[in-house]
This record gives C-alpha cells, structure tokens and sequence, in this order.
C-alpha cells in the first residue's frame, strides 16, 4: 500500500490484508539498509490474527522515495506523520536495530499514540566502529559483507519453512545490495551515522509510558545482550512494565528464530496496553 506522507510516498507492506484503522495496528520498523521484507513472517500472522499491519519502508529505502532522513527523531516524526496518513491514532510499534531507536524516540515523545513498544537486537548506544563507519561511506559493498557475516550467528540456521533455495547469508546480502541499489549514494552510511550520533536513548527511555519487550540474540556481536541492561533499567526506573526475552540468534533474529520472535511479540502485543500519559 502506498501512503501520501509529507506530499512524497511512502510504501507500507499489509501482511497480504486490506489495511482496517480499525483494527488494533501493529507497526514493524526496519533497520539500517534493509526494508519491510525483513519482517515477512511476523507481519503477515499480525494481519491474519486481528491487527492490521503497517511494515514500513522508511524514506528513501526499497519503494519509499527519499531522500533519507539523517537522525532517529526525524524518522520518529515520520513515523507520526505515516501514521495520520493511514488514519491511525494508537499503535503497537516494534523496531529492529536502528528501527528499535526509531519506535523509542516515538514512543518516548508520542506516548498516546503508542501501545506496546518492542525493541529488537537493540543497545544504547547503538554506537558504530570508525572502521565500519569509513566503510559504509566509501566502499559500501565492503560494508555489507562485514556486516552482514556479523548479523547471523550461524551458516546453517533455517528459518521455519525449510526447504531448498533457503539461504539466510545470501538473502540477507541480496536483500542490502537491492535496497542500496534502490537507494541514494551512501545509504548505509546514512543509517549508520544516525545510530552512531543517538544520544538521547535514555532520557527517552525514561519519558516511555506504556509496556516494552526487549527481544536480543544471545550470540548477536553487533548489538550484545548487554548493551541492552542500561535501557531496561530505564524503563524499570521509569516505572512501565518491561520484559527481556534472549534468543538463540545473533543480529538478524527475525530471519534465524522467526517463530519465536513471533511468539515474543504477539503474546506481548496482545496484552492491554493503555498507556499513561
């Protein structure tokens, strides 16, 4: 479905269901250099299990034109402005890696509009090597290697439909490799550099109003469990219910434990969740 924000498109995936606003909506938020498709299972149970679903592709990524918002709270504020472009006023939102620092901005600066926060293979702060920043910028392809070597925490893991064809390495390359195609010069490091200049992530957490789950890969090298301890204890400090769930998974937890990331997220989704403001 393609939605009018701020005058320019923007593409948002269903789950194979005509969008209802009024229908309790769910909103998956990718991370850097990637776009909706990365939430392909979680989204379409979403729909066909009584959400209406919003899988976004953010500015500037796979069929949402761009250009690219360069810091967290601008692609919070986009979020908002999609989320009047669907008729929406409240949403259960998750976020994976840099879309975990996008549904916390959101949902720490529109505390009414959000449900449930999720947050997924995620850390504050979400800081990024020299290296890979140099990388990102000058030799992309590089960049996407590394990265995505470092996103799986194994060579074999299937994902939960196995067959032949399934190869989590070479999706997740071809995915990067489609979505800078698509995109403008130096896309990667536009993502990375918002994560990396993030600073705010605590005092957010801090203003959050409604439950959180945290989903991390206990193998994950990019984001490790433990950079996430310093957000929980924000959203416990700030007194909202929050839980930890640890998968056997590294980076790329939708695509090497999809169904218990969905397991994770619908029966969190499904709880009332009325935030206080």
């Amino acid at each position: 479905m393609i939605l009018n924000v701020r005058g320019l498109p923007a593409y948002v995936y269903t789950g194979g269901k005509p969008f209802d606003p009024a229908l309790p909506t769910a909103v998956f938020i990718h991370g850097a250099e990637h776009d909706h498709s990365v939430w392909a299972l979680q989204s379409r149970y979403f729909a066909h299990h009584g959400f209406s679903v919003l899988a976004v592709d953010l500015p500037g990524h796979s069929r949402s034109a761009g250009p690219a918002l360069r810091d967290i709270p601008a692609m919070a504020d986009w979020l908002g402005a999609l989320l009047d472009a669907a008729g929406v006023q409240r949403a259960f939102v998750a976020g994976h890696s840099m879309g975990s620092l996008i549904a916390l901005d959101f949902a720490a600066r529109y505390p009414a509009r959000t449900t449930h926060l999720a947050m997924l293979a995620t850390a504050l702060p979400m800081a990024v090597s020299p290296a890979l920043l140099d990388a990102a910028r000058e030799r992309e392809p590089e960049a996407i290697a590394m990265v995505n070597a470092w996103s799986h925490a194994t060579i074999a893991a299937k994902p939960s439909n196995p067959g032949p064809g399934f190869w989590l390495h070479g999706m997740n390359q071809r995915l990067m490799e489609r979505v800078a195609a698509r995109g403008e010069p130096e896309l990667f490091h536009t993502d990375f550099a918002a994560c990396n200049a993030y600073t705010d992530g605590l005092a957010r957490a801090a203003a959050v109003r409604c439950p959180v789950r945290i989903v991390v890969g206990r193998h994950d090298v990019m984001t490790p469990p433990r950079a996430a301890r310093a957000l929980a204890e924000a959203f416990a400090q700030a007194g909202v219910t929050v839980d930890t769930d640890t998968l056997d998974a590294g980076h790329a937890i939708m695509a090497e434990q999809p169904d218990a990331t969905l397991d994770a997220l619908f029966a969190f989704a499904s709880r009332p969740g009325t935030p206080t403001v």
